[in-house]
């Protein structure tokens, strides 16, 4: 018995000291690593800031203190592998691995403060990337919108809105700058028979009436065999639709956080959306990369545990391969969902799916 509490008191010291050893390590290497991001955004985009008067205190809090929780949920999972390879390696490298192992303390047990910190991260991650990132991206893009270079003037072309169950609009081309659509179509069914077809040369918003102004109008309305038909030059018409709602293609999901990303999914589905497919990648991303934390750290610990000849230096290297690697088949496997009809869960799904085999596979190998 009492073997067996001097092993369950050295295995919670051994968690302690793990779980500071690891998060110190990770939020110094993010701090540092952002730090350095800012000094080279920062260079870069100098001349813009002063050309524009960027004010100084919303240059800080408003752009690059909102600017460090985006960097820290895209690339968190990154630097957080780095630093369990990092406190393994060297923990290996002192033969204090070895010596636990030897105590009697199974490897699983040895990976339970790993995998601690992994859980905490990947809960402060799920909520950066759901409620706070997208938040704080609101200040950030209106400050870079404003002095750095406005994204804002753009032109769609082929656009196909519903508007709602039985109403369907196009334009050929949408200027953002002029809010103006070109070569304007609208029509309206009734039991999977059109009813009324409206096509204009022109629309133009005039936001003072909040209402579309058509230019070289037809309507055309048919009611069986009957049908009458309305030209002029110009007219007013309600179509449902806001400036706004035709830049679907300019729809920021970084600032939208999870509630309003499903709001968005689901309006954007009913109005036939080609980026709802995009949408639901970023869903499923927020939802289930946060495990990448977990894997990556199993990968980690199981790689680092045993001693190799190149020591540190080739655990890192190792690592870092791994770790770049995920990254680059999750960019693939997104851009399969986006041009190749990939469904969106299982291309966010499916890299670390791999990982988690090759997880499954170094602990087996891993010593006991």
């Amino acid at each position: 018995m009492a073997w067996r509490k001097k092993k369950y008191i050295a295995a919670n010291i051994l968690d302690i000291y793990i779980t500071k050893k690891l998060l110190a390590t990770f939020f110094v290497a993010i701090g540092l690593i952002s730090m350095i991001i800012i000094v080279f955004d920062l260079s870069e985009k100098l001349d813009d800031f002063i050309s524009n008067q960027a004010p100084i205190r919303g240059l800080i809090l408003d752009y690059y203190l909102n600017f460090i929780p985006h960097f820290v949920n895209m690339f968190g999972h990154l630097f957080f592998f780095i630093s369990v390879v990092f406190i393994c390696s060297q923990l290996t490298g002192r033969s204090e691995t070895i010596a636990v192992l030897s105590s009697g303390i199974s490897f699983r047990r040895f990976m339970r403060p790993f995998l601690f910190c992994a859980f905490l991260v990947a809960l402060i991650n799920l909520w950066l990337g759901n409620v706070l990132v997208p938040n704080a991206n609101v200040p950030k893009l209106e400050f870079e919108k404003t002095y750095y270079r406005n994204p804002y003037h753009n032109q769609f072309y082929n656009i196909h809105i519903q508007t709602s169950k039985d109403t369907q609009v196009y334009v050929q081309r949408y200027n953002n700058a002029l809010v103006t659509g070109y070569k304007f179509t609208r029509e309206t069914f009734n039991d999977k028979q059109i009813v009324q077809k409206v096509h204009s040369e022109t629309i133009v918003y005039d936001s003072i009436k909040k209402m579309w102004k058509m230019e070289n109008y037809f309507i055309r309305n048919i009611d069986g065999l009957n049908e009458t038909i309305e030209q002029g030059e110009q007219k007013y018409i309600d179509i449902g639709l806001l400036p706004n709602d035709f830049n679907i293609n300019q729809i920021k999901t970084e600032v939208l956080d999870y509630k309003q990303l499903n709001e968005a999914i689901e309006r954007e589905t009913m109005r036939g959306s080609n980026i709802v497919t995009k949408l639901q990648v970023e869903k499923y991303q927020r939802l289930i990369n946060p495990l990448a934390y977990i894997v990556l750290t199993v990968i980690g610990v199981s790689l680092c545990s045993e001693k190799k000849k190149g020591g540190m230096g080739l655990n890192l290297a190792i690592g870092i391969m791994l770790a770049f690697s995920l990254i680059m088949i999750m960019k693939m496997t997104q851009v399969f969902a986006t041009n190749a009809n990939m469904p969106p869960i299982v291309a966010v799904s499916l890299p670390l799916v791999v990982y988690g085999i090759i997880a499954a596979v170094l602990v087996a190998k891993a010593p006991k």
